[in-house]
Parts: structure tokens; C-alpha cells; sequence
């Protein structure tokens, strides 16, 4: 499978890194409104778990282009007491899905005191490099993937991400990372804190019918000399696959594929991520028994 066959391209969404002259600052920004919008729609997310899930994808796109942008990236913030998962899952290649799992009518995930957030790097050969925090009463998506990066990447950082609903409808998504660069001092950091003070909630901006990721990076950078480094589009997309799903069945122990194999009937299994179905003929499944 060509992956970049899946990415949209087109979307719209994009995402700009930029360093700062004085070698003190990684800025990132994102506009992220058609990516949400596409993961919203798959999952049916609803209320105020859509504005914590937009969130949650977004600040995943973000924290993927800090240092390896070429690593797949997922977070997965589990709501207080265990109720509720969120999911963001971002693909080097651009494309980013997510899931909602929520209890039966709920629309809303607490993140308070006992909320768990944790992020994963797939790392090349198959590893997993991966942290988790618990959250504090009052935590957001924001907060919480502040401590993340203060507690397990140990790097001064300063994130803000938005979505902005009108009902259920997503109306705009972006947000930004910055993040201090080792071996600096602590006054830029001071400096850079007292210049993002009226930037800690973006909604208005991203809100504005001019955002734009490369807007958003003039605003917070105002004055201040910088390079863009990268800027790349990004989107919603789901690498599902009929081989992944064969894949996935081949894990099954042997009894439960010849059981499979015995309804003549075509499987029909839908992905979790985009809801695509795929048709799987049990024929299809007689070399996975030979091979277990």
C-alpha cells in the first residue's frame, strides 16, 4: 500500500516549524480545522468530548514535529475513574485518525484528578518509546500535554491548542508548541512566557476567518527574527488496509478461524478509525490455518 495515495493533500490543513535567529525557540504551529472535522465525523464525536478530542489530535500533530517528525506518534488520554478513552493517532506520512470510546450516552470525558495521558513514539525497528502522566483537577488536553513534556521529555514548553465548535460542527481547529532549546538560559524563557501571555487561550484566533498556521506563527513571533524551517500538509486519513485486516485475524487462535471459516457468507469487518468495510471471503483465511 502507497501511503501517500491516502494523504489529503488537499485538505487545506497545514503545519509550519520555525526556528528563532537567536537559537532559543522550536516553534510549531497548525492549522488542523479539516483534519478534526474528518475524525469527528468518523468517530459521530458529540458535545464536549468533540472539543476534547479535536484537541487531543491536534496537539498530537504538534508534539510529532517536535523532534521526530518521522516517527508515528499516538496519545491516548484515559478520562478519570477509567471512564472513556480518547485516541489520537498521527502518521509521519501526514495523516492523522482517531477514536471516541465512551460509556453508552456519554458525551463527555472527565480529565480531572485521575485522568491518565499517555503518548507513544513508534521508534524505527518496531519499538515503542512512550510516557505517561496523571493529570491534576482541572486539567485539560492542554495542561495535561504540558506536564507531559515538562515530566517525561523534560523540555520547557508552552502549548496551546483550540477547537471551536458552533453545535456539534467544527468551525475551526489549529493551535501551537513552543518549546525552549537545550543548552539556553532561562531568561529567553522568561522572555518568551511574558510574550505568550495573551496567547494561552487561542480560540479567538483560531476562531478568526484569516487563520492560518502561518498566521498564527507571525502573531507569536511578532519582532522577533525566525526561519521556517518546514511546512507540511497534514490531514485526516486512515491506513487501514484488507491486508491489515487479514493480518489482524491471523492472530486468532486456530479454532476461531475454522469457525470463522465455516459460515460460507463473506466476513464483513469495518475499521475502528474510518469505518470502512472490508469484505474478507473465508477461503482467504485457509492459508492464515496452515500457517498457525
Amino acid at each position: 500500500m502507497n501511503l501517500e495515495d491516502h494523504v489529503p493533500l488537499s485538505s487545506g490543513d497545514l503545519i509550519q516549524r520555525a526556528l528563532t535567529h537567536d537559537g532559543a525557540f522550536r516553534v510549531i504551529t497548525a492549522s488542523t480545522t479539516q483534519t478534526v472535522r474528518g475524525a469527528l465525523a468518523a468517530q459521530a464525536g458529540q458535545g464536549e468530548v468533540a472539543r476534547q478530542f479535536g484537541d487531543l489530535l491536534t496537539a498530537t500533530v504538534l508534539f510529532r514535529h517536535t523532534m521526530a517528525p518521522e516517527l508515528r506518534v499516538q496519545s491516548v488520554l484515559r478520562g478519570a475513574g477509567g471512564a472513556g478513552t480518547l485516541v489520537a493517532d498521527s502518521h509521519p506520512e501526514g495523516m492523522t485518525r482517531g477514536l471516541i470510546q465512551l460509556p453508552q450516552g456519554a458525551h463527555t470525558m472527565d480529565c480531572g484528578a485521575g485522568a491518565l495521558l499517555r503518548v507513544m513514539r513508534t521508534l524505527p525497528g518496531g519499538k515503542l518509546n512512550q510516557g505517561v502522566v496523571e493529570l491534576d483537577v482541572g486539567s485539560s488536553v492542554t495542561s495535561g500535554f504540558m506536564s507531559y513534556l515538562q515530566v517525561s521529555e523534560q523540555v520547557d514548553s508552552m502549548l496551546a491548542v483550540a477547537t471551536v465548535l458552533h453545535g456539534d460542527e467544527v468551525v475551526a481547529a489549529g493551535g501551537y508548541l513552543v518549546q525552549l532549546l537545550p543548552e539556553v538560559g532561562r531568561g529567553p524563557l522568561m522572555i518568551m512566557t511574558a510574550r505568550l501571555e495573551d496567547y494561552q487561550d487561542i480560540s479567538r484566533e483560531v476562531a478568526g476567518a484569516q487563520f492560518s498556521a502561518a498566521g498564527l506563527l507571525e502573531q507569536l513571533l511578532d519582532g522577533m527574527p525566525h526561519t521556517v524551517v518546514e511546512t507540511s500538509p497534514i490531514g485526516f486519513g486512515c491506513w487501514c488496509s484488507e491486508l491489515r485486516v487479514i493480518s489482524a485475524l491471523a492472530t486468532l487462535p486456530a479454532a476461531d478461524l475454522r469457525e470463522l471459516m465455516q459460515d460460507p457468507e463473506p466476513l464483513q469487518i469495518s475499521c475502528d478509525y474510518c469505518g470502512k468495510s472490508y469484505r474478507i471471503h473465508p477461503g482467504s483465511l485457509q492459508g492464515l490455518l496452515s500457517s498457525s
